[in-house]
């Protein structure tokens, strides 16, 4: 099929349903096909090798049968496909996990040279991890956004934000940061506000990132990661998945791409849950602070008056595990699990307390889900309160 991401404007739910489908009638399909394969026949030896170095040099997405899945599988491509669209860009190159497709980003611009990193705090603890550690070769500004245009340099490549922010929900105004990105490109973590909530590209982005793991997926049975661009950039993208090797799994493409037909349907559901749940922890007095993103969404954190680490404990219906974007309730401790990876300083400066709890809201009742909130808030309340000798 043709893979490119043009098509007729549509609204995002029906986008959601048929982008990357679009032929499966004329193949007399109905549900998208699973390519399993990891390696493609052909017995024009010429021609794959004609195929081979024009991939080599231009990076462009292959033409007629795949070659080989590091390189190319059908499946992956209609994924890919569906979220260029939803993303409102040119493509989307899929990678093995989010971490892998920023990983994938960063050595794309240090090929050409530029290794600097200007990037805001606070993003999702491993990312910050990975620009802090040096483990790939880059070096990172940290910097708040009015900040941005002085920490450029001359071999800055990226500028990297997440908003809403992870954990805190902190936001940042795209077109602001963009227009003092200049000609640098900006990359844009849209993890949790997905493309049902915002669309970075329309606001000066260059660059969007997605853990496709979260939202995308949406069920917690997939790994995966992916970046939606300009064509002339997934074309380097392509040619660093394919030397590195972080490729999505046939089956996780088939996933990602069945999880994104339900994307707004789950995303708005979630969204209007959360925010009941965020209005009644703001006006509860065992809650000392709430955050919740204008833009709205399905995540809200919550510092707790008393022990967080026994509202996870607390806690009967609702998940206590890392991640997020399920159909079911997660809830985490950032300081403990996602970010305990960055440095104690750099997370409290960042506005990562440790009292802070992170809650992914799914699909159950809003009811249910406060009643199990109420009895873990009670008992974390419980253990501030002193304890009476006995008489």
């Amino acid at each position: 099929m043709d893979t490119t991401a043009s098509a007729p404007t549509r609204a995002l739910a029906t986008e959601a349903v048929h982008a990357g489908r679009e032929d499966l009638a004329d193949l007399g399909l109905h549900a998208v096909p699973l390519d399993l394969s990891t390696t493609y026949p052909s017995r024009d030896s010429r021609a794959e090798a004609a195929r081979l170095d024009d991939f080599a040099v231009t990076g462009a997405a292959l033409t007629g049968p795949p070659v080989y899945s590091r390189l190319d599988n059908p499946t992956v491509a209609r994924f890919e496909t569906a979220l260029a669209r939803l993303e409102g860009a040119e493509a989307a190159v899929a990678f093995a996990s989010g971490m892998a497709a920023l990983t994938a980003t960063l050595l794309a611009r240090a090929s050409m040279g530029l290794r600097h990193v200007v990037a805001v705090r606070p993003l999702y603890g491993c990312s910050d991890h990975l620009l802090t550690g040096g483990l790939i070769g880059t070096e990172v500004t940290w910097t708040d956004p009015a900040g941005i245009a002085d920490a450029i340099r001359p071999d800055t490549g990226l500028v990297i934000v997440e908003t809403p922010a992870n954990p805190t929900l902190a936001e940042v105004d795209l077109r602001a940061v963009a227009h003092s990105c200049g000609e640098v490109p900006l990359v844009v973590d849209n993890t949790f506000a997905t493309p049902v909530l915002q669309r970075p590209l329309e606001s000066g982005a260059r660059i969007v990132l997605h853990s496709a793991t979260k939202y995308l997926g949406g069920h917690g049975d997939v790994l995966g990661g992916v970046i939606a661009c300009d064509e002339e950039f997934a074309r380097v993208l392509r040619k660093v998945r394919f030397a590195t090797g972080g490729v999505l799994h046939p089956l996780a493409g088939y996933l990602l791409l069945r999880g994104l037909s339900t994307l707004p349907v789950r995303v708005t559901s979630a969204s209007a849950t959360a925010a009941a749940l965020a209005g009644r922890l703001a006006a509860d007095p065992r809650v000392a602070k709430v955050h919740y993103p204008r833009i709205g969404g399905a995540m809200v954190a919550f510092e707790v008056q008393g022990d967080p680490h026994e509202v996870i404990a607390g806690v009967r219906l609702i998940t206590p595990a890392v991640s997020l974007g399920s159909v079911d309730t997660l809830i985490q401790h950032p300081a403990s699990i996602s970010h305990r990876i960055v440095d104690e300083g750099d997370r409290h400066s960042a506005g990562v307390s440790d009292k802070l709890l992170r809650l992914s809201v799914g699909l159950e009742d809003v009811e249910d889900l406060w009643e199990d909130l109420d009895i873990a808030l009670s008992a974390a309340e419980r253990s501030r309160r002193p304890v009476t000798a006995s008489r």
